[in-house]
């Protein structure tokens, strides 16, 4: 049912609870997790001289720490896993991504860092409106 999956992360709640969901879902029909970060350059740019290199430093670092995370407990599952890092929008490079490795599903945290928890967060909204594959949200 599920041969390729597709998670993002952004290291909130939300996108926490759809690892655990890419990973279960992976253990349960055996297929190809990837699990993805994406350092949004369209919020602060590309890193230069300055106080946006310091934020942007520390998103990589964030976003390297998560996807270790991700390794580590596929690994506990005894399940493999590919790990990616793109700078770039988020719902953009999700989307680019998925259609790279033909994934069946993507996994996404219904709301980001940014939202609330009555609103879909843009990321996921851009995803589903625009993926051409299944887009779980959780």
């Amino acid at each position: 049912m599920y041969d390729t999956i597709v998670v993002g992360t952004d290291g909130s709640a939300s996108a926490s609870d759809a690892v655990e969901r890419a990973l279960a879902l992976a253990g349960h029909t055996g297929g190809d997790l990837h699990a993805i970060t994406v350092v949004n350059t369209r919020r602060y740019g590309e890193p230069a001289l300055g106080s946006t290199e310091l934020v942007l430093n520390e998103l990589e670092s964030r976003a390297n720490e998560q996807l270790m995370q991700i390794r580590d407990e596929a690994s506990r599952r005894d399940l493999d896993v590919v790990t990616k890092h793109f700078h770039g929008d988020p719902s953009e490079e999700i989307v680019r991504y998925a259609d790279a490795v033909d994934a069946d599903v993507i996994v996404l945290g219904f709301r980001g860092r940014t939202h609330s928890r009555a609103h879909i967060g843009s990321t996921a909204d851009r995803v589903a409106r625009t993926a051409d594959r299944a887009v779980l949200l959780v």
